[in-house]
């Protein structure tokens, strides 16, 4: 069981969970990570709007991996994985090429 201490965007607060210490802290560090990033970019000025938008950020990361996660079993049961893999490496390399 774990304690976690939050002191975010003007509030703190502490919450229990039955997750470790270890675990609280690193997802406290990225949720930090990500609103110091919106507060920097100076879009936005409000705690609760930043808040707001790191939730949305964090909820697309998560629905975005979901769906890649469901795409990935569909590819294993219809045979089709290489294409898959194919169509990824092809993605990543474009990717590289325009950072390049």
């Amino acid at each position: 069981m774990g304690l976690l201490q939050i002191n975010l965007l003007g509030t703190s607060f502490s919450i229990k969970s039955d997750e470790d210490q270890e675990y609280l802290n690193k997802l406290l560090k990225y949720y930090k990570g990500v609103t110091d990033g919106l507060e920097k970019k100076g879009a936005f000025s409000n705690p609760l709007q930043i808040a707001i938008m790191a939730g949305i950020m964090m909820c697309d990361q998560v629905y975005s991996d979901k769906k890649k996660k469901v795409e990935i079993q569909e590819a294993i049961e219809n045979n089709t994985l290489d294409e898959r893999i194919d169509k990824i490496t092809r993605d990543m390399i474009s990717k590289i090429d325009t950072v390049i």
